[in-house]
């Protein structure tokens, strides 16, 4: 008798449709990368910024104006803050604007979309990958949004408590 050599047709089609299942169920996973480059390009622009602002925090420290809003200041420890690294900080944070974002945090314009808010969104910036439409009214609880909304720093005017600035990274829509 002949010793057998190969695979039978049998044994053929069942490591088919083996593979086959594989691949179904292994292709929305990799399908989903381009989700996860976008996540992971949004949580370093916010890595950056803040990064941006704790230099101009500690900047804003040295000469003495981490507390106040120095927009439109031109004189003393603001200027002093602004020849250094170009910015006029709000509170000893990055002013939420595309000039400022982009002089500190060196977010290239080629890369991203800069929309500054406006009305009730004053004071925020929405930073949308390029490829992404921006939606400047979005929330965190927007889903069908993907940018970063950092917003600046500021004060109350009654109290004088300054609230930090805020990053929040809003993934749901890319």
């Amino acid at each position: 008798m002949k010793a057998q050599r190969g695979f039978t047709l049998i044994e053929l089609v069942i490591v088919i449709i083996v593979l086959g299942i594989l691949a179904v169920t292994a292709a929305p996973k990799f399908i989903d990368l381009q989700t996860d480059a976008r996540t992971a390009t949004l949580n370093g622009a916010k890595g950056s910024l803040q990064g941006a602002n704790a230099l101009v925090y500690a900047k804003a420290a040295v000469n003495g104006v981490e507390g106040d809003d120095c927009t439109g200041v031109t004189t003393g420890g603001c200027n002093a803050v602004n020849e250094d690294i170009s910015v006029l900080p709000i509170y000893g944070a990055v002013p939420a604007t595309e000039t400022a974002v982009k002089a500190v945090a060196e977010l290239d314009g080629a890369e991203w979309t800069f929309t500054e808010g406006a009305d009730a969104n004053a004071g925020k910036l929405y930073v949308t990958p390029k490829n992404v439409t921006a939606k400047p009214t979005a929330t965190d609880a927007d889903d069908d949004a993907c940018q970063l909304i950092y917003t600046q720093a500021s004060q109350d005017a009654t109290t004088k408590v300054v609230t930090p600035a805020s990053y929040i990274v809003v993934k749901g829509g890319c």
